[in-house]
């Protein structure tokens, strides 16, 4: 890899020596040689900017393969791999084999900036932020559920600093011996329980095969809980299937690791589905939560940045991913997060009815405690600069105790997502779709929504997202998301966004 960046910096240096030598031909030279000279200015300059677009390219795809080959390996091991330079990431650095500038100050993608690399430990800074416009003035002011009861829309036509989430990660002591503390807020969500979290875990990696941790992380409900985030296509929200059945953060355990290469898994244990705002009062006595995830990468062995959606790093292989999600949780009506806390998960008829509200079904009766299994199954192929992602839904919600009668003993609903996008333009401009629908015995809802994603400085830690979205009946939503429960019609969105 050296040899190559070697042989890319001679090129430029090659290139850049004539433009200079040009630069410098006298005043008198004849009209001709002046014309022929400035057309060989014209076409070295372009193939300069040629050069240094292929080696961004070349950066951005070391930076990936770098970031895979951390997730698939323990620590320690993607450490001493190959060919890796003395600098690696994690490695403890002496004063023999190191430069006192590679130790601190240095920006690595995936990480951020390096804050402090010594012998004891690693800090790494990094930050996820955006600036949102949002516009849901074309919404339905007022929304009727399936028993006939109508709700007015607070509809929405603002800007707002929309998050914050600031990352601090590394080891200590002993490179296998990870933490990641973070704060993370949503100013959409001022004056409402979690507003702020201040969180984090720790994990050691004993082998390839098994890292365990321990502290608030999401459950592997679907493919968007597992890791997956901020690679997404649509910036900081889903589909409304995919934000109607998952679960979201809580405190618990987990274990993962790959199980033969191309192959990993993600297994946890927590208190409910979503504890964001739950304080320890008020949850149950027992550990009634637990979901785990496999997903296969069979053509590659990989599938970009944390196996995200879309194809920025234009794969010149097709690369491929099936997984499989099931959960499990008891969940219990004080538990609940509050309806506007942000990236909470709220069990709800597919109307957007929530089943632990107050009469719920209109008959007298309310539900105490409920279980909710779910199954998620999903694919998909990048290649070229291409991607089509996939993802269906099985939700069953049973075993209900109850005050007072409820015309159901079950309820299963079901449901689906697709998303595609194309670069338009390499590394510069990136168009995308998505479609969701969700099946249930009270409501039939479903959105889809086109946009658009640039990256100015042809790089993925910053870029501006404009959204067109159509909701018909949303059972999901809240202050955080651009849509709104029960939203029917045109929301438009648009969003200024730095990731590093």
């Amino acid at each position: 890899m050296m040899a190559v960046a070697n042989r890319a910096w001679l090129t430029v240096a090659s290139l850049a020596a004539p433009i200079w030598a040009f630069a410098q031909a006298p005043a008198s030279i004849g009209t001709e040689e002046r014309q022929s000279i400035e057309k060989q200015l014209i076409e070295l300059r372009e193939m300069r900017r040629d050069m240094v677009r292929r080696m961004q390219d070349w950066d951005e795809r070391i930076a990936a393969l770098e970031t895979e080959l951390q997730a698939a390996l323990p620590e320690s091991a993607a450490q001493r791999s190959p060919g890796a330079p003395v600098s690696t990431i994690g490695e403890p650095p002496t004063e023999g084999n190191v430069a006192q500038k590679d130790r601190w100050g240095a920006f690595e993608p995936g990480r951020g900036f390096v804050l402090a690399r010594t012998e004891l430990g690693e800090v790494d800074f990094s930050v996820f932020s955006y600036v949102r416009y949002l516009n849901q003035r074309a919404l339905d002011h007022d929304y009727t559920d399936a028993f006939g009861r109508t709700t007015r829309l607070d509809l929405r036509n603002d800007i707002q600093f929309q998050k914050v989430t600031l990352n601090f990660k590394g080891w200590f002591i002993d490179p296998d011996f990870r933490y990641l503390f973070y704060t993370w807020t949503s100013n959409t969500s001022q004056g409402d329980p979690a507003q702020v979290v201040v969180a984090g875990n720790l994990s050691y990696t004993f082998n390839e095969h098994l890292s365990l941790a321990a502290g608030i992380g999401a459950l592997p409900t679907t493919r968007s809980t597992n890791s997956t985030f901020p690679n997404w296509l649509k910036n900081d929200h889903r589909t409304i299937a995919d934000e109607f059945f998952r679960g979201s953060y809580t405190t618990g355990v987990w274990a993962s690791g790959t199980i033969v290469p191309g192959l990993r898994y993600r297994a946890m244990i927590g208190n409910n589905l979503s504890q964001l705002g739950v304080n320890a009062a008020q949850l149950d006595d027992s550990f009634n939560t637990a979901s785990a995830a496999v997903w296969w990468m069979p053509t590659t062995g990989e599938y970009g940045p944390g196996a995200g959606l879309g194809d920025f790093e234009q794969h010149e292989r097709p690369a491929t991913l099936l997984g499989a999600h099931f959960t499990h949780s008891r969940e219990d009506a004080q538990a609940q997060p509050g309806t506007e806390g942000f990236e909470n998960s709220q069990l709800r008829l597919s109307d957007g009815t929530l089943i632990f509200s107050r009469d719920p079904f209109g008959t007298g009766g309310v539900i105490r405690k409920a279980t909710y299994e779910m199954l998620a199954l999903n694919s998909g192929v990048k290649y070229r600069g291409w991607s089509l992602e996939g993802e269906f839904y099985y939700r069953w919600l049973d075993d209900f105790l109850t005050v007072g009668p409820i015309p159901v003993s079950e309820l299963t609903d079901y449901g689906f997502q697709v998303q595609g996008s194309t670069m338009l333009l390499p590394r510069r401009l990136q168009a995308y779709a998505a479609y969701s629908k969700i099946f249930g015995d009270y409501g039939e809802p479903w959105d889809v929504s086109v946009g658009v994603n640039w990256f100015p400085f042809e790089r993925k830690e910053t870029h501006f997202s404009v959204q067109a979205l159509y909701l018909k009946d949303s059972p999901v939503g809240y202050s955080s998301v651009p849509f709104a429960v029960g939203g029917n019609g045109w929301v438009l969105s648009t969003d200024a966004i730095v990731n590093f």
